[in-house]
């Protein structure tokens, strides 16, 4: 048995060798030279001196400006206008001396002017409402800057009714049954106007008119007659100038003959034109 246990191990022995010299092989060498010279150190690279860039130029687009009109300057302030009659505290209104068409307290344009109104009117008293229209023409001479006459001509137109309560009494105004009666007057006239401060005047005529009237008979009826008739008339007004040559105006009269056979009722409201011409 020993005999053969030998020859066993020895050919095992030789089988194994190879594997352990290969795995010998694979392990890592050592590096067992002598040790070197120690490396080089690097060369410090020079300092350069530091120079500032020059920034380069930028360009930009290319803008049409806008063209705006240039502001305008303030004008040099004006020495102060020293006081005066006319303005007491050295300002002036604007268009202070121009001339206003009815004078007014300017120098008037024109010595002679056209004058003409319509007048307006409601009143009752005696039974009956009176409704009055009138137009009168006239031209004016004016004597001063501020005072004015002249003659003119003058129609009416009336219209009477009676009031409720001389109706029921009985009363009729012809008889015939009308309901109204109608007159027409025509006559003639001489005015005279002051402007008493500015556009505020005083206004006085006095008018001689062939007129139509009315009465009253025994039977309580009413009829109109021929008559001549005197009519003082007098009052204030207000002219508000429309241009250099014309102007319009209201004026309110009072009638002093304020009867049965007055042309007009108490209280008048007239507007008038006027034009100035000539020279």
């Amino acid at each position: 048995m020993k005999r053969f246990l030998l020859p066993l191990l020895l050919l095992a022995g030789i089988a194994g060798l190879p594997a352990h010299r290969a795995q010998a092989q694979e392990k890592p060498v050592l590096n067992q030279a002598p040790p070197g010279p120690p490396p080089a150190q690097p060369q410090p690279r020079p300092v350069e001196p530091t120079t500032t860039p020059v920034p380069a130029p930028t360009t930009e687009p290319t803008t049409t400006p806008t063209t705006e009109p240039a502001a305008p300057q303030p004008e040099p302030e004006q020495p102060a206008a020293p006081p005066s009659p006319d303005a007491p505290s050295g300002l002036d209104f604007p268009n202070r001396k121009a001339t206003k068409a009815g004078g007014a307290e300017d120098k008037p344009p024109t010595k002679k002017f056209l004058y003409t109104n319509v007048g307006l009117g409601f009143s009752s008293s005696g039974g009956l409402n009176q409704f009055n229209v009138s137009a009168a023409p006239a031209v004016g001479f004016r004597l001063t800057n501020k005072f004015a006459i002249g003659p003119g001509i003058s129609y009416a137109y009336s219209s009477y009714s009676l009031t409720d309560d001389f109706r029921n009494a009985g009363y009729a105004l012809n008889s015939q049954g009308d309901k109204s009666i109608k007159l027409s007057s025509l006559g003639v006239k001489a005015f005279a106007q002051y402007i008493v401060y500015k556009e505020f005047f005083v206004h006085a005529e006095y008018e001689v008119t062939n007129a139509e009237l009315i009465d009253v008979n025994a039977n309580n009826e009413f009829y109109k007659y021929k008559r001549t008739v005197t009519t003082p008339l007098a009052g204030i007004g207000y002219r508000s100038a429309l241009s250099q040559n014309a102007a319009v105006d209201i004026v309110g009269l009072y009638n002093f003959d304020n009867t049965l056979y007055s042309l007009y009722p108490a209280l008048v409201i007239r507007f008038s034109f006027l034009y100035n011409f000539g020279k």
